[in-house]
């Protein structure tokens, strides 16, 4: 299971489609309260269900992982491990996947400068609040003690997606055979 972190608009999810894509992996579908945005497909981008269902599922524990960002529920469910998926989380659910110690989680942080995320923000619609408040966010979650659950830092400036997601994969099969 591939596991990519990293902040707003760092390529996260086009990496984790091209992975699908070219090299066969299924996306680990988190589910969200927030509302689909464009083009956005239920139970294929998100499982996009209501606050009253998210809280059901807390109580009966279904998730490994939970968070409440930019004032919506995510979470991730125990149902959907294996060791042929990819999920995009954030800091706190990379280090409740990494608790599970099983040892086909392998953990990836893509590496990418504020302002060409900015620019990917602003390409994509976002608000200048919205903008604002999530590098503010990711600069207080990417901070240093994060790497310690990082299996590998992805560089990403001056790479394509299918190049970051070569880099991916090629590490990923290697670790995977060498267990």
């Amino acid at each position: 299971m591939i596991i990519i972190v990293g902040p707003s608009a760092s390529g996260k999810t086009s990496v984790a489609k091209e992975l699908t894509i070219k090299y066969g992996f299924k996306k680990f579908v988190t589910s969200t309260t927030r509302s689909p945005r464009n083009k956005e497909i239920n139970g294929v981008d998100y499982n996009f269900i209501t606050f009253d269902t998210f809280k059901k599922k807390i109580s009966q524990n279904d998730f490994i992982e939970y968070t409440f960002y930019n004032g919506n529920y995510y979470g991730s469910e125990r149902k959907q491990i294996d060791q042929n998926t990819v999920i995009i989380v954030e800091s706190n659910g990379l280090k409740a996947f990494k608790n599970l110690h099983i040892d086909h989680i392998v953990s990836y942080f893509l590496d990418i400068n504020e302002e060409t995320r900015i620019k990917r923000m602003e390409e994509r619609g976002d608000s200048k609040e919205t903008i604002r408040e999530r590098i503010i966010h990711d600069r207080y979650k990417f901070d240093s003690s994060l790497l310690s659950y990082i299996d590998k830092v992805i560089k990403c400036e001056n790479k394509s997606i299918e190049d970051i997601s070569k880099e991916i994969y090629d590490d990923y099969s290697s670790r995977i055979n060498k267990r």
